[in-house]
C-alpha cells in the first residue's frame, strides 16, 4: 500500500466520524476510564500466540479531531460500524457502465473494493471502542519534535506516487514500498500498523524464538528470547548493523512476551509513519489475555525525532484462515519500465539541448 493508500485510509476514518450523528454522539456522556484487564487466560493459552491473527480495523494510531476521548462510546462505535457496513455496500454495488466508469481521471484511485479490507468497525480492546491506538500522550497524537521534518521523505513519496512526477533515474530513487523491500503499511514495525488491507500476522512462539510473519509483503520479525531483559539488552547487535525492522529481542515478564527493537535501518527511518532515529528504542508488548484477544502494547522512545515516549495498545484478533503468499511484483516488472522511462527522457532531453 502506497502512501496516498495510507492518507485515504485515514481520510476514510475521519469521513464516517464527521456527520452530525457523530457530533450529537460526542456530546453524550461517554466511557472515560479504560476497562481493567479481564481475567488472564486459561494457563495452556497464557503463553501460546501460535496461529493467525488480525488487526483490521478502522482506528488508526492517531486519534481524529472528531474525538475528545480515546474510548468511544457504545453510540458511536454502533454509528461507525453502520456507516463502514453501509460505505462497503455502497461499493460493492455492480459499476453503471454507462457513466464514465471507465475514464481514468483519478490517478489516485489506485485500488476497488474488492481489494480492500480494514475491519467493520473500531478497534475494541477489553471490550471497549477505541478512537486510536495511541494511549499517551492523552490527545492521542504523536509527539513529534518537528512534525514536518521527521514524515518529510514519506511526504516526498507519497507526493511523487500520486502525480507521477518523480526523478527515478535510479533504482534508489524509488520508494521501499515501490521496491517491495519492507512492508507497504508499515505492518513489521517497529509498531506494527494496520491499513486498508493485508492485515492478517502469523504469530510462533517456540521456548527460544518469537517469530512474526506478516501477510503484508511477507516480511518476517525473528526476535530471539533471553531469560531476562538484562540479558536479552546484551544480544543486541552492534549500533553498526541497521537491519530491517530493527534488531529485535526478547525475554517474558509472568505471561507477557516483551521485546525491545533497536537500531532500526536508517533508510526505513526516514520513510516509515513512525519513525525512529539510531538513539530510539520501541518496546513491545504481547499478552494474550483473553481466548480471542491478544493484547499488543508499545513504548517509544526517540529524543531524535519526539518530545517525549509515547505509547498505544490495541488487540488482536482471530483471524480465520491461513496466510497466503503475497508476491509483491512492482520491484520485479516495473523497474526496468521505470528506468527505460528515465533514459528516455533525458535523451529527449539532450536532443532539445543540442537542438536535434
Amino acid at each position: 500500500m502506497t502512501r496516498s493508500a495510507i492518507s485515504a485510509a485515514a481520510t476514510t476514518l475521519a469521513v464516517l466520524l464527521a456527520g452530525p450523528a457523530f457530533a450529537q454522539a460526542q456530546g453524550q456522556a461517554a466511557q472515560s476510564q479504560v476497562a481493567t484487564p479481564q481475567a488472564a487466560p486459561a494457563k495452556a493459552l497464557a503463553r501460546n500466540f501460535d496461529g493467525v491473527w488480525t488487526n483490521a480495523t478502522v482506528t488508526r494510531l492517531e486519534r481524529p479531531a472528531n474525538f475528545s476521548q480515546l474510548v468511544v462510546s457504545k453510540e458511536q462505535a454502533a454509528a461507525v460500524a453502520k456507516a463502514t457496513t453501509a460505505r462497503i455496500a455502497a461499493a460493492n454495488r455492480p459499476s453503471d457502465l454507462s457513466n464514465g466508469a471507465f475514464k481514468d481521471a483519478n490517478a489516485t484511485a489506485g485500488y476497488d473494493s474488492f481489494w480492500i479490507d480494514s475491519g467493520d468497525g473500531l478497534m475494541r480492546v477489553r471490550g471497549q471502542a477505541r478512537s486510536s491506538f495511541i494511549t499517551s500522550p492523552a490527545d492521542g497524537k504523536m509527539p513529534f519534535r518537528d512534525r514536518a521534518k521527521s514524515l518529510a521523505l514519506m511526504t516526498k513519496d507519497g507526493t511523487e506516487y500520486q502525480s507521477g512526477k518523480g526523478a527515478y533515474a535510479n533504482p534508489e530513487d524509488l520508494p521501499l514500498r515501490e521496491r517491495c523491500l519492507i512492508s507497504q503499511s508499515d505492518a513489521g514495525g517497529p509498531v506494527m500498523l494496520n491499513a486498508i488491507y493485508n492485515n492478517n500476522y502469523s504469530f510462533v512462539v517456540t521456548p527460544d524464538y518469537f517469530v512474526i510473519n506478516l501477510e503484508m509483503n511477507h516480511d518476517v520479525r525473528i526476535a530471539p528470547i533471553f531469560a531476562s531483559a538484562k540479558e536479552a539488552r546484551a544480544h543486541h547487535g552492534p549500533a553498526a548493523i541497521r537491519p530491517w525492522l530493527g534488531d529485535t529481542v526478547a525475554w517474558w515478564e509472568g505471561d507477557t512476551l516483551v521485546t525491545e527493537t533497536r537500531n532500526v535501518n536508517p533508510i526505513q527511518e526516514g520513510r516509515t509513519l513512525t519513525p525512529v532515529s539510531s538513539q530510539g528504542t520501541v518496546t513491545e508488548r504481547f499478552t494474550r489475555i483473553a481466548k480471542d484477544e491478544l493484547l499488543y502494547q508499545f513504548t517509544v522512545e526517540d529524543p531524535v525525532h519526539y518530545t517525549q515516549a509515547w505509547s498505544g495498545e490495541y488487540s488482536f484478533k482471530p483471524a480465520k484462515g491461513q496466510i497466503y503468499e503475497y508476491a509483491c511484483h512492482e520491484g520485479n516488472y516495473a523497474m526496468a519500465g521505470i528506468l527505460r522511462g528515465a533514459r528516455l527522457q533525458e535523451a529527449a532531453a539532450k536532443s532539445e539541448k543540442s537542438g536535434k
